[in-house]
């Protein structure tokens, strides 16, 4: 396996979790949507539509150089929605990962600074920033009595295995 297949591996088992997550809790309530849990970024609600944002952003940072921003009087992202936000950066990680070179950057505002980051690391904070928040949403899910899905490679294994 070359290193194109292994980014574009952990870039598809990344959309397969994120959007397994997002269909698992499309089942849940209004009342269980809105659950938290202490150490966590808030709701379940509000952390998928913050996991939606924030890859959003990454993915245009990589293919665009700018971060993307949804207008200040949008409403909120709804579950259909955020489906569809992860599905377009999700789609667009896997296209992208290949074609980032290690010596490309990008400027970012770091604490009003802007400072040159590598692709790379924005690539590297992508499966780290979700990974982070879709376990504290599986935590909120156990505490509700709710089996979360299992979105272990593992599992991402098993499925593609059986495809």
């Amino acid at each position: 396996m070359n290193q194109t297949d292994t980014l574009t591996t952990l870039f598809s088992h990344n959309l397969w979790a994120n959007l397994l997550l997002v269909e698992r809790c499309a089942a849940l309530t209004d009342e269980q949507l809105d659950s938290t849990a202490v150490g966590t970024y808030g709701s379940i609600r509000e952390i998928l539509r913050h996991i939606a944002g924030a890859e959003r952003s990454y993915f245009s940072r990589i293919s665009t150089g700018k971060p993307y921003r949804r207008p200040s009087d949008a409403p909120p992202l709804t579950l259909a929605e955020v489906q569809e936000s992860l599905e377009f950066s999700g789609n667009g990680l896997i296209e992208w990962v290949s074609k980032v070179d290690a010596a490309d950057t990008v400027v970012v505002d770091w604490d009003g600074e802007p400072r040159d980051v590598p692709k790379t690391i924005l690539l590297t904070q992508v499966i780290n920033h979700v990974t982070e928040h879709r376990e504290q949403i599986k935590a909120i899910m156990t505490g509700l009595g709710i089996e979360p899905p299992d979105l272990q490679g593992w599992a991402y294994f098993d499925v593609m295995s059986n495809a």
